[in-house]
């Protein structure tokens, strides 16, 4: 069952983008959400998230996701979720390969490193730097900078997570560039893609820990939901060999993930009402979700993935290394600007917070191979652990 086609969001009647276009040449049958989605897939940035961690350093590990395959992942999900209620595909694919295009090189550690050392110029968030690469830092068109995507693209990836009550410089000063209310819920398509985010990397990050023998299977299996699924794949397969059978644990799950939430979905958009995308918007409460009972186990999920991957006593040295790195770059850049390269150069070098955002977004940039060759070149030797 579909949802009320109102509530979908709908090219022909975006809100338009900030700048108009009209030298910008023939652009063919695509509609403005699919040309989104082709600019996005056609960035610089977008192409950097290959060597951009996932939970792993990007440079080890070919058969390890990085934020790139990450966010493939996500698309596809996303996109499935989206056909089956009738909403946007094209809108909902478009966030969900730019949601992560503003991360810093190694993931959440780069990100607490950069944010402390840009601290006293506002910090750095790496939703708000989503939307300064995508409105201002991206100039592949000869008459505006950025990618000049539509209101519903940039509504989404600022507001995918929910309303933001207290934003960063970053996202506020985009928020009021494009004229977005930070209080209110986005369209339908934001909110899925957000799930759509939560359901891959709640999986695949499964895969990539056992892989990497960090992850017990143990402590997975004494979650109700992991033991449910592994019990019913041992029943259908009891032959079935180990790496096999965590490959059916991650699809089954993501499959169980993505049933539930397309009822839970339907329920709460029949229990509100909701007809149009402005519903959507008023709503005072996220439409797309999993239901009680899967919420309670998924958020157990992450608690164990927390636990006993993510802050892992084998990855600490690689987080105390990342965010080391990105810090004594962020230190160097500050202490003498010059380094940076000219590009770089924008605004009042003599005013201290210019040049930390300036410093913030080329470090944003940076991949993780790139950021070592930095340190090592400006700096001295990089020690991150070889088997990670």
């Amino acid at each position: 069952m579909t949802l009320p086609s109102g509530i979908a969001a709908r090219p022909a009647e975006s809100r338009g983008r900030l700048h108009s276009e009209p030298d910008s040449g023939p652009r063919g049958p695509r509609d403005a959400f699919q040309r989104d989605r082709d600019r996005i897939v056609h960035s610089i940035a977008f192409r950097r998230l290959r060597h951009k961690t996932q939970v792993f350093v990007a440079p080890d590990g070919d058969h390890y996701r990085v934020r790139l395959t990450h966010s493939l992942e996500v698309a596809q999900i996303g996109r499935t979720i989206a056909r089956a209620l009738g909403l946007n595909e094209d809108l909902t694919e478009a966030l969900c390969l730019a949601h992560d295009l503003g991360h810093p090189p190694f993931g959440h550690a780069g990100e607490d490193a950069l944010d402390e050392a840009l601290g006293f110029a506002g910090g750095f968030d790496h939703n708000g730097h989503t939307l300064r690469l995508l409105c201002e830092l991206e100039t592949p068109y000869p008459d505006f900078d950025g990618l000049n995507l539509t209101f519903e693209t940039l509504e989404g990836l600022a507001k995918h997570n929910g309303p933001v009550a207290v934003p960063k410089w970053a996202l506020a000063e985009m928020a009021e560039q494009i004229g977005l209310d930070l209080a209110s819920h986005a369209s339908l398509e934001a909110q899925v893609a957000a799930i759509a985010d939560d359901i891959a990397y709640d999986n695949h990050d499964i895969d990539d820990g056992l892989r990497a023998g960090v992850l017990p299977l143990d402590a997975l299996l004494e979650l109700p939901l992991v033991a449910r699924h592994w019990d019913a794949i041992g029943k259908r397969w009891p032959d079935l060999s180990l790496d096999r059978k965590i490959k059916a644990l991650v699809r089954d799950q993501i499959g169980t993930m993505v049933g539930d939430l397309l009822a839970e979905t339907r329920r709460r958009v029949a229990e509100t009402g909701v007809e149009t995308l402005a519903d959507v918007r008023a709503a005072g409460r996220p439409l797309a979700g999993f239901s009680d009972a899967l919420a309670t186990e998924e958020r157990a999920l992450k608690k164990c993935l927390y636990a006993n991957l993510y802050n892992a006593p084998a990855l600490q040295p690689v987080r105390v290394e990342a965010q080391r790195v990105v810090g004594n770059l962020a230190a160097a850049y500050l202490a003498d600007p010059r380094l940076l390269p000219d590009a770089w150069h924008r605004g009042d070098d003599a005013d201290p917070v210019t040049v930390a955002r300036n410093v913030g977004d080329y470090l944003a940039g940076m991949t993780d191979p790139f950021a070592i060759s930095r340190h090592e070149a400006l700096i001295g030797p990089v020690e991150l652990p070889e088997k990670f």
